[in-house]
């Protein structure tokens, strides 16, 4: 990373925005049983300068990016959405940054900026005044602001208003919020018509006509009436989520990135011809790709849970040998390999490309097909895949084939759920997602064998004892039957849930 990469922290910010007029007088919290006192700290001058791509996309995800200076909290701000009245702030300090926006805080947003450049977008100033609220017991519970703000974005006309804000402190009760709230508004104040002041801004600003902002309202709604197209347009919106949570390590994020690529994938395939691409498009394989990437450390994540539930399971006498630092903590550290050799890919011109064309599947005109005959078409087609795996692994002779045919109908199986659950038929999509979770743990048993098998061997080949070994792999095997015993009866079911849905 870049020199300009300081320390991040971050915190939950828990506030309500109001507009007033200048005229207004600040309310009292006088009388609730909350508040036992109220102290005004020393007035503040806040500086900032907020930056966004050429066309804010940050902002369209209400997202901000400040560098402010004054205040106890001068610095760089990233503000991410977490609620109604939540938001994530990753900060990091001025340092000498000369400016420019600090790699550490870039690379939260890079899937949503990608290599485009980051620029000033507005400058804003403001003359603020804060009321401290302290509870009984002395500590505070809550901040009050009143802010007179001067603003302009770039090339525009300076603006200028009064607003409040009425931020929680950290672990103050959350029903608070609405009780400070009403004194404001029996001051005279109204919820603000915008969540930042950097929106308030950017829409005084925005020149876009009324006739192009209703002829792009009326694509939008049209596009919606496609299930299909407005499934994958909400996965598309999961992925860049998960993205940040992936380059934060949040626990299980790369599962669900992971499972998100997937979804889109078999979206895409299950409804080709509304999308206009083929079975062969670059943006199959790149998301077959990327799923591929982040399942090296998913992969890992899931032996290192399985190996140490199991050996947590076994009487200590049975766990023989270094087989936890073998399995465990082996698998962890595939982990740390695949999650840094993941987020180095999703750094990449070739997954910002990735991204780019699905947006632009999404943005782009839908064939003209019913809905109702689509739904039919991808459920139908998606079911016979499912079939047609059946029947493959009923005949497969040796355990290998057998593995690698359920393993085709779990394919199948997820690829019918995605698809009924976009298309509303729930019950086909309850009975797919039953098999896919059966064969799943089928899967996940299969790869542990192998794995199994090749660290008994480096076992035996170091001098230890593989007796463990042995117990873990017969264990898994066990797990293997009875997932594959309840499959006729699952598969039966969906066939039902199926001729129903038609």
């Amino acid at each position: 990373m870049a020199a300009n990469t300081p320390k991040t922290s971050r915190h939950t910010e828990v506030e309500r925005k109001f507009d007033v007029v200048d005229s207004t007088v600040s309310p009292s919290f006088d009388g609730l049983s909350a508040v036992a006192r109220v102290e005004r700290s020393p007035a503040q001058h806040l500086e900032a300068v907020y930056f966004d791509t050429p066309g804010h996309d940050l902002a369209r995800r209400r997202i901000t990016l400040r560098r402010r200076t004054g205040g106890p909290d001068e610095g760089w701000h990233l503000k991410l959405p977490a609620g109604p009245d939540a938001r994530t702030e990753v900060r990091a300090p001025l340092d000498d940054d000369g400016g420019a926006v600090p790699e550490s805080l870039k690379d939260v947003v890079l899937a949503i900026v990608r290599d485009r450049p980051l620029a000033p977008v507005a400058r804003i100033s403001t003359e603020r005044t804060v009321d401290v609220l302290y509870g009984a017991d002395g500590s505070p519970i809550a901040e009050f602001s009143d802010d007179n703000v001067t603003a302009s974005a770039e090339g525009g006309d300076e603006q200028h208003w009064r607003e409040w804000e009425l931020e929680l402190a950290e672990g103050a009760p959350p029903e608070l919020l609405d009780r400070l709230s009403n004194r404001l508004l029996d001051a005279g104040a109204v919820p603000a018509e915008h969540g930042s002041k950097l929106a308030r801004v950017l829409a005084s600003d925005a020149s876009d006509d009324d006739h192009a902002a209703t002829k792009a309202s009326t694509k939008a709604s049209r596009k919606a009436s496609d299930p299909i197209r407005r499934a994958v347009a909400e996965q598309v919106e999961q992925l860049i989520a998960w993205d940040r949570a992936v380059r934060a390590d949040v626990y299980d994020s790369v599962h669900q990135m992971r499972v998100t690529t997937r979804k889109i994938r078999s979206l895409l395939q299950a409804s080709e011809g509304a999308f206009g691409i083929s079975s062969d498009a670059w943006i199959l394989e790149e998301l077959r790709q990327l799923a591929a990437v982040l399942g090296v450390a998913r992969d890992a994540e899931v032996l290192a849970e399985r190996y140490e539930k199991a050996l947590d399971e076994l009487p200590d006498e049975l766990v023989r040998g270094p087989i936890r630092e073998r399995l465990v903590e082996g698998a962890k550290r595939r982990y740390k390999s695949g999650l840094r050799r993941a987020v180095a890919a999703m750094r990449s011109e070739r997954y910002f490309r990735l991204l780019d064309a699905l947006e632009g599947l999404v943005a782009a005109e839908p064939a003209p097909v019913a809905a109702d005959e689509q739904a039919e078409t991808t459920i139908d087609a998606a079911y016979k895949r499912v079939r047609k795996a059946a029947k493959n692994a009923a005949k497969a002779a040796a355990d290998e084939e057998r593995d690698e045919a359920l393993h085709r109908i779990r394919k199948g199986a997820k690829r019918l759920r995605y698809t009924a659950a976009a298309t509303g038929a729930d019950e086909v999509s309850e009975r797919a997602k039953q098999i896919q979770t059966l064969l799943g743990d089928h899967q996940d048993s299969v790869v542990s064998r192998t794995h199994l098998s090749q660290q008994a061997e480096a076992a035996h080949a170091a001098g230890e004892d593989t007796f463990t070994y042995g117990l873990l792999y017969a264990r898994e095997d066990q797990l293997a039957q009875n997932a594959r015993r309840q499959l006729d009866k699952a598969l039966s079911k969906l066939k039902k849930a199926v001729r129903k849905a038609r």
